[in-house]
């Protein structure tokens, strides 16, 4: 019998009829079932499905608390509170976009959405090296990539979820978008990919552990920063060209920002690439720091091993 790690490629529905697999199909069937909803009424319940979490998942609080603590010490402790409780309201409404992008035609969505910035794709892929999409882990994730390729052909790079139904379903529904989904370790994948002039989505804001990284800032917090991007830029002659994707409450809809290609890079400095790798992706949070990822560790990997956790209970 195949492994669990084994099985996780494996995209055929036929393969998931085992009993086992019913409480997934549940939970895919209530994704799907969700998506049928009206945007307004989608939004209304992913607020409340933040309020939830807010309210009872404590340790996801307290690390987004840690991390708005230390990107923002200029804003007050009522600001701060604030911040951590809309960040949960906007992931929460993420949640409900995972059906959206996965389950619905984002065709119907175009009337809402804005581009900005598209010539400078046009621009890039003219050199013929493809181009490295520099995004971030922002709460529309799905549904912003989803958006993202009704105006270019792109591919993907995701890392594959540990359940290998809710897997094979979110790797159909995002090659139904995008080209091809990459698995984050298929390095010579992307580098094909770039090879025949494609567009690849690539994420680097996480901390991934101490292989293959810089300490460089991250809101002015040395943080575990990833080199590959230098390397993947440096082995291919590809642009490498900021994007991010927000959600627009006060006009419902979406804001889709491309932007020119990082001058200089990779530049020879692992340094100094990280450092402007992180400081771009720092910009686009800040038009909406609600809608990022702070529930995740970005500063798990310190600089020394004997730099104290700065998510432990007892360091707060």
């Amino acid at each position: 019998m195949k492994t669990a790690k084994q099985r996780t490629r494996d995209t055929r529905y036929t393969s998931y009829l085992h009993p086992r697999w019913w409480p997934t199909w549940i939970g895919v069937a209530a994704m799907w079932l969700g998506a049928q909803l009206p945007l307004k009424l989608q939004w209304w319940l992913g607020k409340r499905i933040g309020d939830l979490a807010y309210r009872f998942a404590g340790r996801r609080k307290q690390i987004t608390d840690v991390n708005i603590r230390l990107c923002f010490p200029e804003l007050s402790e009522t600001e701060k509170h604030e911040l951590v409780k809309a960040s949960f309201r906007a992931n929460g409404i993420g949640v409900m976009e995972i059906g959206l992008a996965w389950f619905r035609n984002p065709t119907s969505f175009m009337p809402i959405t804005q581009v900005h910035g598209l010539e400078h794709v046009n621009a890039a892929l003219a050199s013929g090296k493809g181009i490295l999409l520099l995004g971030g882990h922002y709460s529309t994730l799905d549904l912003g990539g989803a958006l993202v390729t009704e105006y270019i052909e792109a591919d993907v790079m995701q890392r594959d979820h540990n359940n290998p139904l809710m897997n094979a379903v979110m790797t159909r529904a995002r090659e139904r978008r995008y080209g091809v989904a990459l698995d984050s370790r298929n390095l010579r994948g992307l580098l094909k990919q770039l090879k025949n002039n494609r567009i690849v989505w690539y994420a680097t804001d996480q901390d991934y552990g101490r292989k293959g990284i810089v300490f460089a800032p991250f809101f002015g917090v040395p943080a575990g920063s990833i080199t590959a991007t230098s390397r993947i830029a440096d082995r291919s002659g590809c642009a490498v060209v900021p994007f991010s994707h927000f959600r627009r409450e006060h006009s419902p809809g979406y804001d889709i920002y491309f932007h020119p290609p990082l001058e200089n890079f990779p530049s020879g400095d692992d340094m100094s690439d990280a450092t402007l790798v992180n400081k771009t992706i720092e910009n686009e949070i800040r038009k909406h720091p609600d809608q990022y990822l702070w529930m995740h560790r970005r500063f798990k990997t310190r600089p020394s091993r004997q730099d104290p956790n700065l998510y432990s209970k007892d360091a707060n």
